[in-house]
């Protein structure tokens, strides 16, 4: 019993660890906000406009690339001044549509290469590298196939680059498919947290945050004084940064620039995105942790918060945790006072909310929409964690044990019905803890600890969630193949 309830209040108070550091990036925007405001104002557009080579690294996009392409030919910025890199390693018909793209994109004026590799070594990474060899830009945008670059995406960021130690500016994304469905609506929340609140946060604190992989312009310059791109780890984007600013280089958030993109409506489109987010960043800590924690340049607040910044999958293995254990702590811990009820249940209730209530209210009042949208949907930003979590503690253990890794991409929608699939496995491990967490709903209601109660039945519910749609999906796989083969 002892052992049990030491390791049961072991994982809460880190997980309440990673929900002070939220509420301390809450605090940090709102007490940085204006000097973000300030500091993306210091700086006007250059009469010279610098050369930009834009890159679009592509790996079987057939379903968003000429939504990609044309939206990229069509910046607003000077066509002496611009360069389009399409770097393409796909396999599938992607090539063709590429390639027809290009040809009539050329022919309209546009300086526009299509670019192929002999090989796919080093995936995204590698396709970067092989692409800023040729390239003519002084600067290098980056966007992936599922975003939208809007015209004057260059003009409104590269005035930023007159300063001679920036290296890097990151803009915020936009979603094309926030409404789909309540997936979707989390990872938009999920992800407009770090965009809205934590860069920014972060930017305007003077501590350490990351290029996002896309969305954002690097100076050629600095890629290459950073060690330029390397593919030892699934999160290149991560890798990059924070080599780079540890080489001395100033990084530039814009909140007030947006590009749209498409979330991941499928469940297993979304596990292989978290997967490879989850286990890249966790490969990144391994290889540059102890070189940012022991770093002499940066101060003690920067190393902290980088410390939080590259270990926040840690969270997913407790939360995964938590709900086996909080089983035997209500059988072993009778609600019988005030005083046990507030032994057990109100610490699961903070170590499982945190701040992330206030933290997401925040991040859709300062997009303009209501906070209480963001409130009633937290229940289900919980669920869906926990969801994820055996998935993302195998991601993490993954990391711990290898750097590199194949780089599997994120099938994207496009406009029409899914073309890529991504193949699951079947949910075992989720059934499992669905059932567990199922059994602490019914023993919180018959013990009377009624502050559990919520907590665990969203524990149940999440697994479940994640469980059904992976079935879902694979039976619709399963149903796509006869008809495929009848029309064929």
């Amino acid at each position: 019993m002892t052992a049990v309830l030491i390791a049961y209040f072991t994982v809460l108070l880190l997980l309440c660890t990673y929900g002070v550091h939220r509420a301390h990036l809450v605090l940090l925007w709102a007490r940085t906000r204006r000097n973000v405001r300030q500091r993306i104002a210091e700086y006007e557009l250059p009469e010279a406009l610098p050369k930009v080579t834009i890159q679009l690294p592509l790996y079987n996009e057939a379903t968003v690339v000429e939504r990609l392409l044309e939206a990229t030919a069509a910046m607003d910025y000077p066509r002496d001044r611009l360069e389009i890199q399409v770097l393409d390693d796909s396999n599938d018909e992607t090539r063709l549509l590429a390639t027809r793209k290009v040809n009539a994109l050329q022919i309209a004026g546009v300086d526009i290469k299509y670019v192929r590799r002999a090989d796919r070594v080093g995936y995204k990474a590698g396709a970067l590298d092989y692409g800023l060899n040729e390239a003519s830009g002084e600067l290098v945008a980056i966007f992936d196939a599922d975003f939208i670059p809007q015209p004057d995406f260059l003009k409104r960021v590269v005035g930023h680059f007159s300063d001679p130690k920036v290296a890097m500016v990151q803009t915020r994304w936009e979603h094309l498919n926030r409404g789909a469905s309540l997936m979707t609506h989390v990872q938009a929340m999920l992800l407009d947290g770090h965009h809205v609140v934590e860069n920014q946060a972060r930017f305007g604190s003077g501590k350490l945050f990351n290029f996002s992989g896309t969305g954002g312009v690097w100076r050629k310059a600095a890629i290459a004084d950073a060690g330029g791109w390397q593919h030892d780890t699934l999160t290149e984007d991560l890798d990059l940064s924070y080599r780079a600013q540890l080489a001395g280089w100033k990084f530039i958030y814009r909140p007030d620039v947006t590009t749209p993109s498409e979330l991941p409506e499928e469940m297993s489109a979304l596990r292989a995105q978290q997967f490879r987010w989850a286990k890249g960043t966790v490969q990144t800590a391994r290889k540059l942790l102890w070189r940012v924690l022991s770093a002499k340049q940066l101060t003690v607040g920067q190393r902290i918060e980088a410390f939080f910044h590259m270990t926040p999958h840690t969270a997913y293995p407790l939360m995964m945790l938590l709900s086996v254990l909080v089983l035997p702590a209500l059988l072993m811990v009778p609600a019988s006072s005030a005083g046990t009820m507030l032994l057990i249940d109100l610490p699961l209730c903070l170590g499982a909310t945190g701040s992330i209530g206030a933290f997401f209210m925040l991040a859709e009042r300062a997009q303009g929409r209501s906070p209480f949208g963001a409130l009633l949907r937290l229940p289900a930003v919980i669920a869906l964690g926990a969801g994820l979590s055996p998935l993302v503690t195998q991601a993490a253990y993954g990391g711990l044990r290898h750097m590199a890794g194949e780089f599997v991409r994120t099938p994207k929608r496009g406009d029409g019905t899914p073309r890529y699939r991504q193949r699951a496995r079947l949910p075992w491990a989720e059934l499992v803890l669905c059932m567990i967490s199922s059994c602490s709903v019914v023993v919180s209601v018959q013990t009377g600890h009624w502050f559990a109660t919520p907590f665990t039945l969203m524990f149940a519910c999440g697994y479940a969630y994640v469980a059904f749609h992976l079935v879902a999906e694979q039976i619709a796989t399963r149903q796509e193949v006869p008809r495929l083969l009848t029309s064929a």
